[in-house]
């Protein structure tokens, strides 16, 4: 199939390459120059595992183009996907100004009829003023249709290429054919591609990310019950996990969710609820839980070093998680500016968010070269970030740089008998 995709960031390259993977023919289309030479020379400017690879491939075999010329990449394919930023307004409420200026540039370069998708996480009745607009502009036929994103930073690859399920919201018989054309190579193992209205299709998106951060929220609060009572969260969490009706995943405690998607989704979520008169009481417990939580390392630290001015503290990981380098509302930025406020100097490392760091923090931190190398005559050590890496280190060496052996471990990374039988004081989240 001939694909145009417009918006080259997260969302946009993973599937244009991934569709180009699959042997379609595929234009990326993105309005920022820079970006579109740097994909032309092979060049990604994100961090996401495997993708760089396949991006290279497909180009090589010209199923992936890149280009600024959006009426050319519409022009030359029959799906158009609609992959823009919907970032959050000051009320909360997915910003569609992009999404809706595309669906316009759409509708006025089209020459016959075409499916116009959103991939972009968007509000429910989007579909409908997507419609509205191209209707206004156009007098080709076409179809609008939702197809909502559920990859993972760091497994986004795998993620598209096997999904768990495929979710299309498409009124028009002649789009659902189209997009079960376009899917079925993705789903021979047995994924379902799931049919529906737009408008479901739409919240589809929004009710999956605000399940998996009720679960991060409320493993969080269960964590900080534990360290109340002087229970163990690791026992409490495998007994839970092992109810079928529940499983493990997204039951791990720490410091909090950030990234794109889950802040700015139950946001959206609980902007749009409101604007229906529904009052989402649950939803906003979880995104006050996730707040408090980002800070709770920070008390610990008050509570054991004391003041924290003059301290020399030692932050292992920035990227909201692993396996990226995305540090949107990533704990580490509240907790680090929160040292910085109480006077404390900050050494940090992360194995791949150090460029993303610079332009959050600038020079009000000092940026290590290598996970030791923060370390230096540190008081403590922070971990925010479960990279591998930081996984089993040399604890002797590790001791021998830090002026004080203390870790507070924001995201329970060692065991605590043997990183205290290692001779340091721990702290963890819902452990005693």
């Amino acid at each position: 199939m001939k694909i145009a995709v417009v918006g080259s960031g997260y969302v946009g390259l993973v599937a244009g390459a991934c569709f180009a993977e699959n042997g379609n023919e595929v234009i990326c289309v993105d309005r920022d120059p820079v970006k579109i030479r740097l994909l032309r020379r092979g060049r990604i400017p994100i961090y996401e595992p495997g993708l760089e690879e396949v991006v290279r491939r497909n180009r090589a075999e010209k199923r992936l183009t890149f280009t600024t010329a959006l009426p050319q990449g519409v022009r030359k394919s029959q799906i158009i996907f609609i992959a823009v930023g919907t970032p959050t307004g000051e009320d909360g409420s997915a910003d569609l100004q992009h999404v809706l200026d595309v669906a316009r540039e759409v509708a006025r370069a089209m020459d016959g009829y075409k499916v116009i998708v959103n991939k972009s996480t968007v509000p429910v009745g989007t579909a409908a003023r997507v419609r509205e607009i191209v209707r206004r502009e156009t007098t080709h036929p076409f179809s609008v249709v939702s197809n909502p994103e559920f990859l993972k930073q760091g497994a986004a690859i795998d993620d598209f290429m096997k999904p768990d399920r495929v979710v299309v919201g498409a009124e028009d018989p002649r789009a659902a054919g189209l997009m079960r054309e376009l899917y079925a190579p993705f789903t021979r193992t047995g994924a379902p591609i799931m049919m529906m209205d737009c408008a479901s299709a739409e919240l589809c998106k929004y009710a999956a990310n605000a399940m998996l951060a009720t679960r991060i929220s409320f493993m969080n609060e269960i964590s900080n019950v534990c360290e109340a009572v002087g229970a163990n969260v690791d026992q409490v969490r495998h007994a839970v996990a092992a109810d079928r009706r529940i499983g493990s995943s997204f039951l791990f405690p720490g410091v909090g969710y950030g990234g794109s998607c889950f802040p700015k989704d139950v946001k959206a979520m609980l902007r749009f609820a409101a604007d229906k008169d529904y009052d989402f009481k649950i939803l906003k417990s979880v995104e006050a839980v996730n707040e408090q939580q980002k800070l709770r390392l920070l008390m610990k630290m008050r509570r054991h070093l004391g003041s924290l001015k003059g301290k020399r503290i030692a932050v292992w990981g920035l990227a909201f998680k692993p396996r990226t380098d995305d540090m949107r509302e990533a704990p580490s930025v509240p907790l680090i500016n929160g040292l910085l406020r109480e006077g404390a100097s900050v050494q940090v490392y992360d194995p791949e968010a150090m460029k993303v760091a610079r332009t959050v923090f600038g020079s009000r931190v000092t940026y290590a070269e290598s996970s030791y190398g923060a370390l230096t005559g540190a008081d403590c050590l922070v971990i925010v970030t479960e990279w591998n890496e930081f996984r089993e280190p040399d604890y002797r060496r590790m001791k021998k740089l830090m002026r004080s052996p203390v870790i507070f471990d924001g995201r329970n990374v060692y065991i605590p008998e043997t990183i205290r039988g290692q001779g340091f004081t721990y702290f963890s989240m819902g452990r005693p």
